[in-house]
């Protein structure tokens, strides 16, 4: 089994990298679904988040207040810390059940958008880096996502710095052009991670 480390900036165009391996066969772990899907209602990751941060959390119909959670965990660091400690154990587990049930010639393919922020690099056989230059990421995030500028920006300050993120990369995908370029780019990437998975 590989285990692959897939990161990049917000508007770099990681989801559809993501997409096209899952397309060629990677078994994909997506961290920010899991960390959707551990506090689910009736979940006991949701019933420790409301312990935590009382019943003002959840909305109308039971599901976590993902806004009202953010306001109190974005604002203090030692709030976002307490999350982060009921919620990554979590994370992790089902990360390891999926990797788990993958197989032994699987390339598994994890999308952990804060891999270089929380120093995960060492956790994978190789990091592959979707890069995209800051221009074109405040483009996207601003035309295809709606954002203001001003949110864009800030955004993307809270994130690693793109010369950060390529200090830990074995793999880049440029994605700077045109979806048209990406695609015989993320296949390269693919053939050479079946290569190393054969070689393991």
């Amino acid at each position: 089994m590989l285990k692959v480390g897939l990161t990049g900036g917000i508007g770099a165009g990681k989801s559809e990298v993501s997409r096209l391996l899952v397309s060629y066969g990677a078994v994909l772990v997506d961290a920010d679904r899991i960390a959707r899907e551990v506090v689910e209602p009736g979940t006991p990751g949701l019933a420790s988040v409301v312990e935590t941060f009382g019943p003002g959390i959840l909305a109308a119909d039971g599901t976590l207040d993902r806004p009202a959670l953010g306001a109190i965990v974005f604002a203090d660091p030692a709030r976002l810390a307490a999350l982060n400690a009921l919620v990554h154990p979590l994370v992790g587990a089902r990360s390891a059940e999926l990797e788990k049930a993958a197989g032994p010639d699987a390339v598994v393919v994890h999308d952990v958008p804060l891999l270089t922020e929380n120093g995960l690099a060492p956790l994978y056989d190789l990091v592959v880096v979707v890069d995209a230059s800051p221009e074109t990421q405040l483009d996207r995030l601003v035309r295809l996502r709606g954002m203001t500028e001003a949110d864009a920006r800030a955004r993307m300050a809270a994130q690693a710095a793109r010369e950060e993120r390529l200090a830990v990369a074995d793999l880049v995908v440029d994605n700077d052009g045109p979806l048209e370029d990406l695609e015989p780019q993320v296949r390269k990437v693919w053939s050479e991670l079946t290569e190393r998975a054969a070689a393991d």
